[in-house]
């Protein structure tokens, strides 16, 4: 039988995820990723070379996700957040995934490229709009981006159990706290 090695890329990216996020770097385990991928510790290290190695690149697959799917509007900062919002609520692994890797790693969690060129271009909008006058200039942007950041996860990471109008009223919530800390003076 011919193997299929993107295929088999995609299950072990699929268990490590879902391994990842629910036991961190620590707690995750090569061999339960493995079996639930259906492949072998072997293979996962020749592909990964080792935990951290796999880790770092569910990380960065969940980064470029997260930048394509949720890209910074700069001059509506609340609404932006809402849509980040959103996308926690899509993909509750992310911010697990997220708050893991802060955790675990520490500050050497910034300093993954990607993590890194995402702060920065979403910083530069915000310091685009702060020139504007369409964003307060009461922060600096890197700072502001990272106060709007911690709004939308301390709720985000508080929905569990929401059913719908609780969602719909936490998402209102972020996008009334994001405005009224963006808004100029």
């Amino acid at each position: 039988m011919k193997r299929d090695a993107q295929a088999t890329r995609q299950r072990i990216f699929e268990a490590a995820t879902a391994e990842f996020a629910e036991y961190g770097i620590a707690g995750a385990r090569i061999d339960r990723i493995a079996a639930a991928s259906g492949s072998n510790k072997a293979m996962i290290y020749a592909y990964y070379s080792s935990k951290a190695g796999l880790f770092d690149a569910v990380g960065i697959e969940w980064i470029s996700r997260y930048m394509s799917e949720v890209p910074i509007n700069a001059h509506d900062l609340p609404e932006y957040a809402a849509r980040l919002f959103d996308q926690y609520q899509k993909y509750p692994e992310m911010l697990r995934l997220i708050t893991w890797s802060q955790l675990e790693r520490g500050p050497e969690a910034s300093r993954i490229s990607a993590v890194m060129h995402s702060y920065e271009t979403k910083s530069r909008a915000i310091q685009e709009a702060q020139q504007a006058k369409v964003v307060t200039d009461q922060f600096p942007a890197d700072t502001l981006f990272e106060l709007i950041l911690a709004v939308v996860q301390t709720r985000a990471s508080l929905t569990s159990a929401d059913g719908p109008d609780e969602l719909r009223q936490r998402r209102q919530a972020i996008k009334d706290a994001v405005q009224r800390l963006v808004r100029p003076v």
